[in-house]
């Protein structure tokens, strides 16, 4: 009996330990505690104070997108397959709703190549329907089932992109999700804790970074106009005019450069800020993968002396002349200072967004609000606590120590578990912490009754101990694993408070099982041990 008890009362102790080292660890004064328990408790937006983003990704922008790569692709095939056509283009899409009405045009298929045309489109491009307009003109549309296949794509990947984004500023505590249900909303809610100024972080957020290097057909030219007039206000075939910004002594104006890029962001395989040969200028490095390299270096070799345009989301940054061939590496100059350097960098590493995102609503929650959720929400737990202890000391008498003592760990577990898991508190998790409390205050009722009542039929206390919490076990278990599969219901389908509820409140009524069965009923032994109980105080 004795060596059993000295068993239990070492997995208490080292349940324990390791508890207040997950939540203090090993500080060494006051101030260390202070800062290692700031960094063990992770606190949300709505204790800590922050900004909350919502951003509205622009799905149009994936749509044209994915109608250019389809028309670069169609006109690559069409080539190949001698199939000659007069002129092919897709329709702008100016709003979100307008998103899935994607079309591409295709102007004069001979008609003696209507059929091999047809037996293309329909073999390489099965994500889209093409129709018949006349004799020689045609259309394509988008599958109803892809085009929600893209939709839900590009969400999932603009805030993978995002959390990326953010991961790399080491705002680890952030969180990213879909506001609401409906992609046809195309909302992302960002929640930053401790960010008082979003100026910047909203910045690199919208920044899609889509890096791309062209080749320079023509230009520089002061105005659009200029660049249209001098090919007769018609541009070459695949080409087009893209804007120049006045940057590193480079003068406002515009560029005619080819249709398709020589490389796109997805080609980089890395990047970072590094000081450029003039003291205090600050520049871009980007290292490109293998195949990229491969067809970079191709490309340089066979057009020294000619131009090279760096563009970045839809603007050129520079147009360098290339002086040599080219394999892996480029660089981005023009920065302002280290962190602008920084930014684009971060930018490029965590990979373009798919489409654009504009702000819709922004707010800051300042520190005085969270110190009054944290205040209130103590006071709350507190006053709840003592009026528990209390009651249970009144009614229960000296079993209701030991069901405090059992209250006190089951708190303790839960912070620890929390701190272990990295996980986020916040004004809902504090309210799972209190019920978490009311759960394991029914526990120890539902086993001091149990136990009355074989106290009421003569056994022993010893006996009555041991039936008494044998039998209150399976209701307990019953209990609780109905509660944690609600729990898991908010979990899947709640948003991100309703989880951090779902979370607390299952955490805690692990720890309850723990503590209101096996270290309450170790206490009652470790009492009988002591010496002989004749009654016992319950």
């Amino acid at each position: 009996m004795k060596r059993n008890l000295q068993i239990k009362f070492v997995v208490i102790a080292a349940t324990v330990l390791i508890c207040l080292y997950g939540i203090f660890g090993l500080p060494t004064s006051f101030g260390q505690l202070k800062d290692n328990l700031k960094k063990n408790i992770n606190l949300g937006l709505d204790l800590r104070g922050g900004s909350h983003l919502v951003l509205q990704v622009q799905l149009q922008d994936a749509f044209m997108a994915a109608a250019d790569i389809a028309i670069e692709h169609l006109k690559e095939e069409l080539k190949k397959g001698g199939i000659n056509y007069a002129a092919m283009d897709r329709n702008e899409l100016a709003s979100l709703e307008d998103a899935d009405r994607i079309q591409i045009n295709i102007h004069g298929i001979p008609a003696d190549k209507t059929s091999a045309f047809r037996s293309l489109v329909g073999d390489q491009f099965t994500d889209w329907i093409l129709t018949p307009v006349n004799a020689t003109d045609y259309r394509m549309n988008m599958k109803p089932t892809e085009a929600i296949k893209l939709k839900q794509d590009t969400l999932t990947q603009t805030m993978h992109t995002i959390e990326r984004k953010i991961n790399a500023l080491g705002l680890a505590e952030s969180s990213v999700q879909q506001r609401g249900r409906a992609e046809a909303e195309a909302e992302l809610l960002v929640q930053l804790p401790g960010v008082d100024d979003p100026a910047r972080i909203k910045a690199l957020l919208q920044e899609q970074a889509m890096l791309e290097l062209y080749e320079v057909k023509d230009g520089p030219f002061a105005t659009e106009q200029e660049g249209l007039a001098k090919h007769g206000g018609v541009l070459p075939l695949n080409t087009k005019l893209v804007h120049a910004v006045a940057r590193n002594g480079q003068a406002e104006g515009w560029y005619l450069l080819a249709r398709s890029p020589v490389i796109r962001g997805t080609d980089l395989r890395s990047a970072h800020a590094s000081q450029g040969e003039t003291p205090g200028r600050w520049e871009t490095d980007f290292v490109l993968t293998q195949d990229a390299a491969h067809r970079f270096e191709q490309f340089t070799e066979s057009n020294i002396g000619n131009r090279l345009a760096i563009v970045l989301d839809g603007q050129v940054l520079s147009a360098p002349v290339i002086q040599s061939r080219i394999s892996d590496t480029g660089r981005i100059t023009g920065a302002a200072s280290q962190q602008e350097a920084a930014d684009l960098a971060l930018n490029l590493t965590a990979g373009s967004l798919p489409a654009r995102v504009v702000p819709e609503e922004e707010r800051t929650v300042g520190p005085s609000l969270g110190n009054d959720s944290i205040r209130e929400g103590f006071i709350a737990g507190l006053v709840g606590l003592v009026a528990v202890v209390l009651a249970m000391l009144a009614y229960y008498r000296g079993a209701g120590i030991n069901a405090t003592l059992a209250l006190i760990l089951n708190a303790v577990i839960l912070v620890a578990a929390l701190s272990y898991f990295n996980a986020t508190l916040t004004l809902p998790g504090i309210a799972g912490i209190i019920l978490t409390i009311g759960m394991a205050v029914d526990s120890n009722v539902l086993i001091f009754e149990r136990v009355r009542e074989e106290l009421r039929v003569g056994k022993g206390v010893a006996a009555a101990l041991d039936a008494g919490f044998s039998k209150a076990f399976l209701t307990i278990v019953d209990t609780h694993v109905t509660t944690v599969v609600s729990c898991a219901f908010l979990f899947l389908f709640g948003t991100g408070p309703v989880k951090g509820f779902a979370v607390t409140l299952v955490i805690g009524l692990i720890a309850n099982v723990f503590t209101a069965v096996f270290v309450s009923k170790t206490i009652f032994d470790w009492e009988l041990s002591r010496r002989r109980v004749a009654t016992l105080s319950i």
